[in-house]
Parts: structure tokens; sequence; C-alpha cells
């Protein structure tokens, strides 16, 4: 049974254009854009009509940073692959790339198998894999061109977390290598963990114990010449490096370096880095440690610089590092001791929202938006034009967006499962009404439809930022 639906009256807003369009979608692939009133639009029948008037038709969010069911520290992020993509739907976000992990001793395949069982059967919307790297070896590299194939196109390495998923440089070099040749994207968690681990002992001997000390150990600097030794590595092994949820301006800077002489270095970075800062780690009681994240919030006055780097494309994407504990029973872990703090905020739910009232604050412009959170981390991943635009041939991956409204983001509204927001009583303007996903509803005017199951793997294409 073929079906149809035209969406009609919206102003359909991509990374390339924005027009006062109908969209016509067929078989859960956007077939054609018409101007409203023009004939063509005028002839087209359809099962069902969407009525867009006064709101925006985007292309779903593309969210290439999240952690469902990750274990960590002794616990496990609180978002499983059920609750975690009807959130994101709920946001407005219709495709995430989560990260597989390999645990040390254990092949590739192994960890992206456990990934695969885990989300299989269980998404509301799309979804794709990276792959952690803990272990470098002859054998894992081997793996690395077989996970290329099989559409897992990105690897996570990290320079943090020793004893955990910490790579020596020497490993990082390998890896990187590898990737020159098998096509596949590194993508960097770029802090100097051995620098780190001394410092934390340190502040712990001193008795400063309080979550504010996570961001006063993690510094800047140990960010920017983690940054820094990364697109080194990645200039000798000749391969394009993404440097995942970068926070610091030094770390900007070196980003903004490289890119300066041509390099392929990306930088992404997430709302909590836009939005929040030193300020909520520094809480009083023990609140700020619902703000501990790696790599930490910084000052204030960080923010600017992230906000240029988005507007000059030295920093392309925004994604969430979605990474949700709850704060009763697992951010608790660290009291007395922030460094068994489980690492990171949820997000998954309110990237789209946040990025919507940068424009309406003067940040960024609507197409910038669509591009920052949508068209670009489609092509950086190799889903584009499937995901990420609406054009014919795409994915109807499609939000009906209201951007008059206003909203407060709060845990007791919020469809993310943890026990409170990082965004707590902030209001926002702007809200999801509707969401398509490969043409189906996941969410009609503002009440979920959507169903677990309906999401399905999305293999990928290497890097098509580099074309």
């Amino acid at each position: 049974m073929s079906t149809r639906t035209v969406i009609r009256g919206g102003l359909v807003v991509t990374a390339a254009d924005e027009l006062h369009a109908d969209v016509l979608i067929e078989d859960g692939r956007v077939v054609a854009l018409a101007a409203h009133g023009s004939d063509v639009a005028a002839g087209w029948t359809a099962d069902r009509t969407l009525d867009a008037t006064d709101r925006y038709v985007l292309p779903g969010g593309v969210d290439v940073h999240t952690h469902m069911e990750l274990p960590f520290g002794g616990t496990s992020a609180s978002d499983t692959f059920e609750t975690g993509t009807r959130a994101a739907a709920w946001g407005g976000t219709t495709t995430i790339v989560d990260f597989a992990v390999q645990t040390v001793g254990q092949a590739l395949r192994e960890g992206l198998d456990t990934w695969y069982a885990k989300a299989d059967g269980n998404c509301a919307i799309d979804y794709a894999f990276h792959m952690i790297l803990s272990d470098v070896n002859e054998h894992t590299l081997k793996e690395m061109d077989w996970l290329v194939q099989e559409g897992i196109t990105s690897f996570k390495l990290f320079m943090a977390y020793p004893g955990v998923f910490y790579s020596d440089d020497g490993r990082i070099l390998r890896a990187m290598q590898r990737s020159a040749d098998n096509g596949g994207l590194i993508m960097m968690h770029a802090e100097n963990g051995i620098a780190i681990d001394v410092l934390v002992e340190q502040a712990l001997a001193r008795g400063e114990t309080d979550p504010r000390y996570h961001g006063e150990v993690r510094k800047a600097l140990l960010e920017a010449e983690a940054t820094h030794r990364a697109i080194q590595l990645a200039r000798v092994a000749g391969a394009p490096l993404y440097v995942v949820h970068v926070s610091a301006e030094e770390a900007v800077a070196e980003i903004t370096t490289a890119r300066d002489k041509g390099l392929p270095v990306f930088g992404e970075t997430c709302p909590q880095y836009l939005f929040l800062s030193t300020d909520n780690l520094a809480e009083p009681g023990f609140e700020g440690a619902k703000y501990v994240c790696s790599t930490p919030l910084r000052p204030k006055e960080h923010q600017a610089a992230l906000w240029r780097g988005l507007r000059t494309n030295d920093l392309q994407v925004v994604s969430t590092d979605h990474c949700p504990f709850c704060f009763t029973g697992q951010k608790e872990l660290g009291r007395g001791d922030f460094s068994k703090i489980p690492n990171g905020l949820p997000g998954v739910e309110n990237r789209m929202d946040l990025l919507h009232q940068a424009v309406v604050d003067g940040h960024i412009s609507r197409r910038r938006w669509i591009e920052i959170a949508c068209a670009t981390p489609a092509r950086m991943f190799g889903m584009y034009p499937q995901k990420g635009t609406i054009a014919p041939g795409a994915d109807a991956d499609i939000v009906i967006y209201d951007p008059h409204t206003t909203q407060t983001l709060s845990a007791a509204t919020h469809h993310m499962n943890v026990d409170y927001s990082a965004y707590e009583g902030r209001t926002v303007t702007g809200q999801v009404e509707t969401v398509l996903s490969r043409g189906e509803t996941v969410i009609d005017r503002r009440e979920y439809v959507g169903r677990a199951g309906h999401g399905t793997f999305v293999p990928r294409s290497t890097c098509q930022y580099l074309d």
C-alpha cells in the first residue's frame, strides 16, 4: 500500500535554503517540493494533509554523539535505546549515532554486537554506531577495515580516562594511519588524562572533594594541549580528525589554526558548553554534581569563542554527548569524592530547542541552525542526503516546528529517563509540534504516537565533508 502525505503552508528551512513550499511524501521519502499556491502543489492528492501554516518545516535533527545504556563508573547511563530515542523524537531529533564500546581484551566485533543487540527492536527513530577503540592492536586494526565495509565508518579514541578507555600516542597514531587507508574518521576525546589524574589526586589530598573541583582539575590548557597533539598526530598519519565536545577557547584556537592551514580537522561542541558554565558546577550542596561531564563546563567567558567558532565554521557540529545519570543513586556515588561522580549530562531532547533559542538571540542564523544540527552531522558521518535535508529522494524525517510558542524546560515535563534537567526553569522560544520518521508520525501535535522498533540501523558511508 502506497501512502502519500502532503505538508502544506510552512516555511521549509534547510542548510541551503528557506522557501515557502509544500512537501510531498510518498512511501517514507520526500518526492517533491513546490511553492505554496502553485499549480503543481495544488494538483497533489494525498492520504493525509498536515497543516504547517506559521510553522517551520525542518529536516529531522541528527545527533551524532549519544551514549544510551553506557556502562560507566560502576553504573550505567539511565536512558535505554527505547527511552532515549523516544526523548530524542520529542526534541525533534530523528537520527542518533551512538557509541558501541570495545572493552580492553575484547574484539571490536564483540563490542559492536553487544550494541546491535541493545538497540535492535527498541528504537523509535533511526540509529547508527561509531566504535570506541579501547585496545588498539594488530587484530583490532584489521577489524577497523571490516567495520568500515559494514557501515561503521568512525572510531573514537580517548586521550583521557587512563585504565579505562585511554590510548597512548603510539596506539592513536596506528589507528589514525589505518583510518587514513580505510577512509574511516577518527573522533578524539582530547584531554590529557595522565596529567589530569595527577591533579585529581592532589586535589583530593587537599580535601577538595566538591563537584566544582571536577572542572578545576580538568584544565582548559590540558584540553588545548591534547587537541594540539591529536592534530599533529593526524598530520603525521595523513588522516582527518574530528574533535568531540570542544569546550575551551584554547582548544577552539588549536582547531582554528589547523583549519587555517587547510588541514582536515573538524570540531564539535555541545549545548552544555554554550548555555551552562562553572557557575552550575559550583551550585551549593551537592547540586553541582548534576553538571559533571567531561570535557567539563568552563567559565562563561569561553562561550563567546564557541559561538564564534560555530559562525566561522571552525566548529561544524553541535551534538549532545547525551549520557544521563540520575542525581539520586547515580550522581550521588561521588559524594565526598568528585572523581567518583559519573560523567555525563542529559540533553538529547533539548538540543534543537536550545539552538533555536540561539537563533532568537542572534548567535546564529536559521539556516546555520539546520546546518550544525542536521546537514553537517549527516555529511560528516556519511548519511547525507538520506538524512539531514528535505529534498527529493531524502528520507521523510521531518519536523513541524512552532517558532513562536514558549516553553519552560524541566524534569517535570521532559521525556528523558533521568530525574533532573540540566536546564531546569529555562524558558526557550520554539517547540516541536509534529515529527515524522521515514514518513511515519512519531510525534503528532505534541502527542507521542511512535513505537519501539520503528527505528532502523543506518549503515554509513565514509565522511562526505571531505569531498
